[in-house]
């Protein structure tokens, strides 16, 4: 059993545990924008805080809106994303759903073992 000695040594097995998910079936690749956006509104919910497509679309580190737009219809048709309805019926609250909460348990989880020994 090797114990990893440098941080880099951990991130590097991390990457690759990280990989082997991958190929694993579960919800649909995202492409690196919609990655991006995937962090933001896990954040948001990490910190308790309500994110609205509006919120998201504001965001000018993300793009045009309608690029912001048409990823998150792409992310909630590939299972990463809900939208709920908030008490303003115009606006929409983006959440993750059960199955991204459960793909960030499992990077977690590789997380955790890329600091284990081998």
């Amino acid at each position: 059993m090797t114990i990893p000695t440098r941080p880099a040594d951990i991130y590097l097995r991390f990457l690759q545990l990280t990989e082997a998910l991958r190929g694993l079936p579960s919800l649909p690749a995202l492409d690196p924008l919609e990655e991006r956006m995937l962090t933001i509104v896990a954040r948001a919910g990490q910190d308790q805080q309500r994110l609205s497509v509006r919120d998201m679309m504001a965001k000018k580190e993300l793009g045009a809106p309608a690029t912001v737009h048409t990823r998150l219809t792409s992310m909630r048709e590939k299972g990463w994303i809900m939208l709920s309805d908030t008490e303003d019926t115009r606006r929409k609250q983006i959440e993750l759903t059960q199955a991204a909460l459960l793909h960030f348990d499992k990077l977690s989880k590789c997380l955790v073992q890329a600091t284990e020994p081998r």
